[in-house]
């Protein structure tokens, strides 16, 4: 797939989330049926939620474990570490599950060769999605240039083969800075952004959805993560403009339990 059909696609797909539409009685089901007793009652959600496995404590037959629940269950991919992302590829290979894993995690601040090795070795072994990094020190430091050039280079490294996320760490920044972030990731032409509250302890909120919104337009997807450990909170993010998110409460969240 070229940069331009993921565009398109991840184009299509936002759209799809934010278009108000009437639904279409003739899809509606049918009062006398009753969901399947069997489903997990919150998994029309699975596919939009990303399972991560990126603790400190984590450990392969942590990974594994969590890979089963993710095809068990439908989620969109796994996160976990570079380190482990071959044995995960393993794990889910033939499901619809896939891997991804985060680049220059968590300041960005490693050499770009560094960050472009791991790149390339996370897609060799078997990445198909990736949270990159941005040099949140040389932002701090007003070099944009810099941070805009390091994310340029690993998008057109990544290419087709892996759907990226540029990492946008809310909580570290002025509000200048977020603005000036934002219209930096929007000029790169990434498919995906990534509200994140790693280094922060900061929960995912809706407003910080719909103020990144506002900012970046409807081209680009949007993920968010930080403290998600309820179904209504994934529909309140989802309506506020967010796409997928980063879970560690994940079967919880499926299954309905808080």
């Amino acid at each position: 797939m070229t940069n331009e059909q993921l565009t398109s696609l991840i184009t299509a797909q936002v759209q799809q989330h934010l278009a108000l539409k009437t639904p279409n009685s003739e899809f509606r089901i049918p009062n006398s049926l009753s969901p399947n007793p069997t489903a997990a009652p919150y998994a029309s959600l699975a596919s939009a939620i990303e399972h991560s496995l990126l603790n400190p404590d984590i450990t392969l037959a942590k990974v594994l474990t969590g890979c089963a629940d993710a095809v068990k269950y439908g989620f969109a991919n796994v996160c976990v570490t570079p380190y482990l992302v071959a044995d995960a590829a393993r794990r889910v290979a033939g499901t619809s599950v896939l891997v991804c894993a985060p680049v220059g995690f968590p300041h960005g601040a490693a050499s770009l060769a560094a960050k472009c090795a791991e790149i390339r070795t996370c897609i060799q072994n078997g990445a198909r999605e990736l949270d990159l990094s941005l040099n949140i020190v040389a932002a701090r430091s007003g070099q944009w240039d810099t941070v805009y050039r390091e994310l340029c280079e690993m998008l057109n490294l990544a290419g087709s083969r892996a759907l990226c996320k540029a990492i946008y760490e809310q909580g570290l920044y002025t509000e200048e800075e977020k603005k000036r972030m934002l219209a930096l990731i929007e000029r790169s032409r990434a498919p995906y952004l990534k509200i994140s509250n790693a280094l922060t302890g900061k929960k995912a909120e809706a407003a910080d959805v719909r103020f990144v919104r506002e900012q970046i337009g409807d081209r680009i997807g949007i993920k968010i993560d930080g403290g998600i450990s309820t179904a209504q909170k994934i529909q309140e993010l989802q309506a506020a403009g967010a796409q997928r998110f980063g879970c560690s409460a994940s079967i919880k969240i499926v299954n309905g339990r808080s």
